[in-house]
Order: structure tokens, then C-alpha cells, then sequence
């Protein structure tokens, strides 16, 4: 989906309420998260989540190549934020590298986890 503000695009434009000059989608995260990446995705992902106060927040993980333990730390970040507002926060289309990770590190018992956006978004 499509941003009709900015162009970006995003996971579900009928989650969040937007304004008409200012984008409120959190973007699909795509490319490496890591150390280098993971401040800028997490301000990102924090900013969206507080200020949308949406039910649930469901984040794009299709186009991410490799994340590591600080691009973890990042979705934990966004999981306790979400938690601490009430709502649910759902990750779908993980790449083997970052199913990987999250499986190794023993967190997808802890995430919402989903394979594809129709499954996310009929949950």
C-alpha cells in the first residue's frame, strides 16, 4: 500500500490515522538492521507506535535482509512500547536469516509472528 501524503508505503493505512501532510505509517523496514541501521528503525518504530496509539501495530519484515542483535533489540523496544499502550505488535515476512535469529535468540514464542500481511492482518 501506498502513502496518499508522502508515498511511502506501508503495512495497513486503516490501522493508523493519518493527517494529510504528515505520513503516520510506521514504512516496511527493508535492507540490513543492524548496528549501523538499528537507532534510526527504532526512533522510527517507537515514534509510530506512541504516537498512532493504534490496537495493533504489524511491521513488514519481507524486504529485511539481515538483522542482528541490536535490530532485536530494536523490535523488542517496539514490542514492550506497544504492550506498555495496550496493544498488539505483529511482525509478518521474516527472512530465513532474521527467522533465524529470533528463533536462535528464542524470541519467536515471544513475538506475534505471521508468514505473510493477509495472515497479520486477519489476526
Amino acid at each position: 500500500m501506498m502513502c496518499p501524503s508522502c508515498s511511502c508505503t506501508f503495512a495497513d493505512k486503516d490501522w493508523i490515522p493519518w493527517e494529510k501532510t504528515q505520513c503516520k505509517f510506521p514504512p516496511d523496514l527493508s535492507g540490513d538492521i543492524d548496528f549501523a541501521s538499528s537507532q534510526e528503525t527504532r526512533q522510527s518504530v517507537l515514534r509510530e507506535i506512541r504516537e498512532s496509539r493504534a490496537s495493533r501495530v504489524v511491521v513488514n519484515l519481507s524486504q529485511v535482509r539481515y538483522i542482528d542483535s541490536s535490530g532485536v533489540a530494536s523490535l523488542i523496544e517496539g514490542l514492550k512500547a506497544s504492550r506498555d499502550l495496550g496493544s498488539r505488535f505483529i511482525l509478518f515476512g521474516l527472512s530465513t536469516s532474521a527467522r533465524e535469529v529470533l528463533q536462535l535468540s528464542r524470541l519467536m514464542k515471544v513475538f506475534e509472528v505471521y508468514d505473510n500481511e493477509e495472515q497479520a492482518m486477519a489476526s
